[in-house]
């Protein structure tokens, strides 16, 4: 079985863009904004630190307390939106329970939502001219690239609808280019027979949040699988006394699947290298309109 491995792809899209910044007239700025203590979203947030440092970015992280008032981070969304050295801005998700998040998506100027969540940027993927697209998604269709797994003409079943990672995949996957032209179901917790549906997909993405979900019988033999799920469970044996796992049973893929993204280490590091893409293309973009 082949291992879809996204960390080398990773390395080779922040080498390129550590090129480009070199040469570039200032370099990309990119604000996160992270609203109380979430173990997962602290992780994630020095990762995006660390990968700004390496490639030479100019970086800020907002660290709020959990029980900022939604006026407080609306302004400082606002603010954020005016600042002429930024070019990116993400909202960490999820926020605290008493935040609207669609209210926050919402404020983010389009034209600094690097994460692709805001309707106008996903307005633009529906209409076949695509804008900003979600990080995750064009992290997944980079590493089949890189891997020379094509999607042209192929049955794929994408298993999850959030406007984060399913919604945009399925409207990708769709689009009349090199990495598009697939023949898509969009697969979720309704669907009435799932097994059935994604058994006949040549590439299944999997990015329902529940650990372990899809199992042999869910996948065809030979079929190449795309685990987007990190979850976390307890295991004793381990030595924080848990491990990271996807939404793909992967031992049970072993001798089944063609190909299996690992967890973590496969579509993680790509979710990363293309936010600092897409703030990169966000800070050209404001350049040539000036």
């Amino acid at each position: 079985m082949q291992i879809l491995d996204g960390r080398p792809v990773r390395d080779a899209v922040l080498a390129e863009l550590t090129g480009r910044v070199a040469a570039a007239p200032r370099p990309p700025g990119l604000a996160v904004i992270l609203v109380g203590d979430d173990p997962a979203s602290r992780v994630y947030v020095r990762q995006k630190e660390k990968a700004c440092s390496k490639v030479g970015y100019h970086h800020v992280t907002h660290r709020l307390p959990a029980d900022t008032p939604e006026s407080e981070l609306l302004a400082r969304i606002a603010r954020l939106n005016a600042d002429d050295e930024i070019d990116g801005i993400l909202v960490q998700m999820p926020l605290p329970g008493h935040l609207d998040e669609e209210r926050a998506l919402m404020a983010v100027d389009p034209q600094k939502d690097v994460d692709g969540f805001h309707p106008e940027n996903l307005g633009h993927l529906v209409s076949g001219r695509p804008r900003t697209v979600a990080c995750t998604p064009r992290g997944v269709l980079r590493l089949l690239a890189h891997h020379g797994i094509e999607v042209a003409g192929r049955r794929v079943a994408v298993v999850g609808r959030s406007v984060i990672v399913g919604r945009p995949m399925a409207l990708l996957l769709n689009l009349k280019d090199a990495m598009g032209d697939a023949t898509v179901v969009m697969c979720h917790s309704r669907t009435p027979d799932l097994a059935a549906e994604t058994r006949r997909a040549d590439v299944v993405i999997a990015a329902l949040g529940r650990p372990e979900v899809l199992t042999r019988e869910h996948v065809a033999a030979g079929a190449v699988v795309v685990d987007v799920g990190i979850n976390r469970i307890d295991d004793p044996a381990a030595k924080k006394g848990y491990r990271l796992v996807g939404d793909v049973d992967s031992a049970a893929m072993q001798g089944h699947a063609a190909a299996l993204t690992p967890v973590p280490g496969g579509v993680g590091p790509m979710t990363i290298a293309m936010l600092l893409e897409n703030t990169w293309e966000a800070m050209v973009r404001r350049e040539g309109s000036r």
